[in-house]
């Protein structure tokens, strides 16, 4: 298997949540795929809930995943999908897998932000404006 790297952007904060993007391309995610996996967080994070999304626009599909800090120390998710043709209809995912590799990139980088700024240090700011800078993994 051959590995084609693939850039992860922080794309916005909004509220408690923080918005990532990754795409097949190095560019940002499609514009539409981005706006509907906010929307759908939206719709499945609760209303004190802190946590991020990745709008993954991958080889075979779009991708919403949502994450949700829970129980002080749990992370919670759901997954969403679209056809590659139209990037904005995100529908509920059924299915085994946690994450890519890509996608893993985002999710210990949260971790660590979480265990550092909130665990240990009891600050939700500090988590909130702490973002992974670009890269290409």
């Amino acid at each position: 298997m051959a590995h084609h790297p693939r850039t992860i952007t922080f794309l916005r904060r909004d509220g408690r949540l923080k918005h990532y993007g990754i795409a097949v391309e190095d560019r940002p995610p499609d514009e539409t795929l981005a706006a509907s996996t906010a929307r759908v967080a939206g719709e499945v994070v609760p209303a004190d809930g802190f946590g991020f999304t990745i709008a993954h626009e991958a080889a075979t599909a779009g991708l919403g995943l949502v994450y949700w800090w829970a129980n002080d120390n749990e992370i919670h998710h759901r997954v969403f999908a679209s056809p590659l043709d139209d990037l904005g209809r995100l529908e509920a995912a059924d299915g085994t897998g946690m994450a890519c590799v890509w996608e893993l990139e985002v999710i210990d980088f949260e971790r660590r932000a979480w265990l550092a700024d909130v665990l240990r240090e009891e600050d939700t700011d500090a988590y909130l404006e702490r973002a992974l800078e670009p890269v290409r993994v």
